[in-house]
């Protein structure tokens, strides 16, 4: 298999219909080799888009083809994951002096797995993460997005679980410095 040409642009409200078939997709097709489908239901209630980061400029589409293969985004503000339905939501701006910056709603369609849609993900995030004067991201990781985020230089902070989607779905605070 030949290395993909990937392409990135920032997502739009009119992409919200793709990007929600892609996060179903990957909740139900990638975390199957770690959560039993009650937890994969419950996830649905705790993961998804928010269209907070959409509005707010920092949620990434990676393409491979033209078809969208990932998404992902960074936000200034202290919600730490979840969608527009997830309990909980802090709105808040975050100080970029004390604070650091959160990677949020990373998600890669299950036919693009490991061909490098994460990375560029991530680091279009860290990027402008960086510039926005944050010298740290944080995020939450599901099982399956461990190895990837512990590749890329995040340190596991916590384990912990969320019940909130009616069943206990295991995860993990990561946290990585970003390069002066």
């Amino acid at each position: 298999m030949s290395n993909p040409t990937l392409s990135h642009r920032k997502a739009q409200m009119s992409d919200l219909d793709a990007i929600k078939a892609l996060i179903d997709r990957a909740i139900a097709d990638l975390q199957t080799p770690f959560l039993d489908e009650i937890q994969i239901e419950a996830s649905r209630t705790i993961m998804g888009v928010d269209t907070q980061l959409i509005e707010d400029g920092t949620y990434f589409l990676v393409m491979i083809d033209g078809e969208l293969a990932g998404c992902g985004g960074w936000s200034p503000r202290a919600t730490l994951y979840g969608g527009d339905e997830t309990p909980g939501r802090n709105g808040a701006y975050l100080d970029p002096n004390h604070d650091p910056a959160r990677i949020r709603a990373m998600y890669t369609h299950p036919r693009y797995a490991r061909r490098g849609v994460g990375r560029r993900v991530l680091s279009l995030c860290e990027i402008a993460a960086q510039e926005a004067g944050f010298q740290h991201v944080r995020l939450v990781s599901t099982l399956a997005g461990e190895p990837l985020y512990r590749a890329c230089g995040y340190v596991a902070e916590e384990r912990f679980t969320d019940d909130r989607g009616g069943a206990p779905v295991p995860l993990m605070h990561m946290q990585k410095r970003l390069c002066p």
